[in-house]
């Protein structure tokens, strides 16, 4: 994840101390990124109302046999607050179809998880908006994916932009926290312009834009090309600055594509802004983009059970919840898993893992601050886990520009 808000314009933001080493008023820096325990991707079911173009789950309007019983959740909420995972991101399908989510919720809170939902907002009702607040989820994200006609057609379902909008609205009526999440198409891009009044408009204080995985339906969506990608993170960039100009405070992130660090470091460098790069390279190398990310920074549990990478690579299987705690798994020398999970990190030196790669990503000068790019769209390009990122919208000469001490501002 990629915070715009503290990179380019330089705002503090509540997760500093997890994404780039910071002290935070929420809590401590970790020793360093590759020792973060994860923040866990919980899919708790398949089932949805609605029919996203690009879901990664491939999830329908029907019931799933063999989700997890609730005796077997609380099993794994118990097991995370034990282990200290960062934080718990309860996802679908559509979690609050979920028969147990009120139990789930009240479960994990209790237990001082930091609980986040990812919903498509159109089930919320006033009871449930209370209860999120209530219980103390950390955060609301709701997906959107244009306004109007457009996140009817991405949702499948005529009245879902309304729905979702209303849904929003309720949990602010609450005090609860929340935003948008929206992801980056072909099919959606050129209403980026408007997404952005949009959000500046109604006063939403969060949006995280994520770039396409290409994985269960989304593998039939055109995700953008370079220039297209380079053209959306240029306005995202001006719209931040804009925003902090005017004392917004407002987050803006964006979500599996590591690069977009270094582009924004690569144009301040390129705009003389020395002080920034300099901050915006210390912060990056701590991070260590998409080598601490999918497997380490970032597990994923679906619906099964079956532990992933994360939740777009669930086509690589590390264990089951049902047979085995995720936080033996993730510890990867007490698990059976252990030789898969310790292949797929890789080695602590940045230049020992990038000896591993092939394609761009292999010479990269920048490999110590992206990681080699979003580590699962990879894999699922090249069919190995040491591919390149297709993704990746740096220019070849970019690629191979060296970072000097002159163009960065003395520590």
């Amino acid at each position: 994840m990629i915070n715009i808000s503290r990179l380019w314009s330089g705002i503090e933001q509540p997760a500093d101390h997890l994404r780039y080493g910071l002290q935070a008023a929420v809590g401590r820096a970790p020793a360093s990124s590759r020792a973060r325990k994860p923040i866990v991707v919980w899919n708790i079911t398949r089932t949805c109302n609605l029919r996203c173009v690009h879901c990664y789950a491939d999830a329908h309007a029907k019931t799933y046999p063999g989700e997890l019983t609730l005796e077997q959740c609380n099993a794994v909420i118990d097991d995370l607050s034990d282990y200290g995972a960062n934080a718990l991101l309860l996802s679908g399908g559509e979690p609050l179809l979920h028969p147990h989510l009120q139990n789930i919720l009240e479960r994990a809170t209790a237990r001082g998880l930091k609980v986040t939902i990812s919903t498509n907002g159109t089930r919320i009702t006033p009871e449930w908006a209370r209860r999120f607040k209530d219980f103390g989820v950390a955060y609301v994200g709701i997906s959107l994916d244009g306004i109007g006609s457009v996140h009817d057609q991405f949702r499948g379902v005529t009245g879902a932009f309304d729905a979702a909008i209303r849904g929003f609205r309720l949990c602010e009526q609450v005090g609860q926290k929340i935003g948008l999440r929206l992801t980056l198409t072909r099919n959606n891009v050129q209403s980026l312009s408007q997404i952005l009044d949009y959000i500046e408009n109604e006063g939403i204080p969060r949006v995280c834009f994520y770039h396409l995985v290409p994985t269960g339906r989304g593998v039939d969506v055109a995700a953008l090309t370079p220039e297209e990608s380079r053209a959306a993170l240029d306005m995202l960039l001006e719209r931040a600055a804009a925003w902090h100009a005017v004392g917004s405070t407002r987050e803006l992130l964006t979500v599996t594509q590591p690069a977009d660090g270094v582009y924004i470091l690569l144009r301040q460098i390129r705009e003389g802004k020395r002080e920034a790069a300099a901050q915006t390279l210390r912060l990056l190398t701590w991070n260590g983009g998409g080598a601490n990310s999918s497997g380490r920074g970032i597990a994923n549990i679906d619906t099964q059970g079956n532990i992933h990478p994360d939740q777009f690579w669930q086509q690589v299987t590390l264990g089951n919840v049902k047979k085995e705690p995720l936080s033996r798994v993730w510890e990867a020398s007490l698990s059976p898993s252990a030789a898969q999970l310790r292949e797929l990190r890789g080695s602590d030196e940045p230049a020992e893992r990038q000896r591993r790669l092939s394609g761009p990503c292999a010479t990269c000068r920048h490999f110590a601050l992206c990681g080699g790019g979003y580590r699962t769209r990879a894999a699922i390009a090249n069919g190995h886990w040491f591919g390149s990122d297709p993704a990746c919208y740096l220019t070849d000469e970019e690629r191979q520009t060296p970072i000097s001490a002159g163009d960065v501002a003395a520590e």
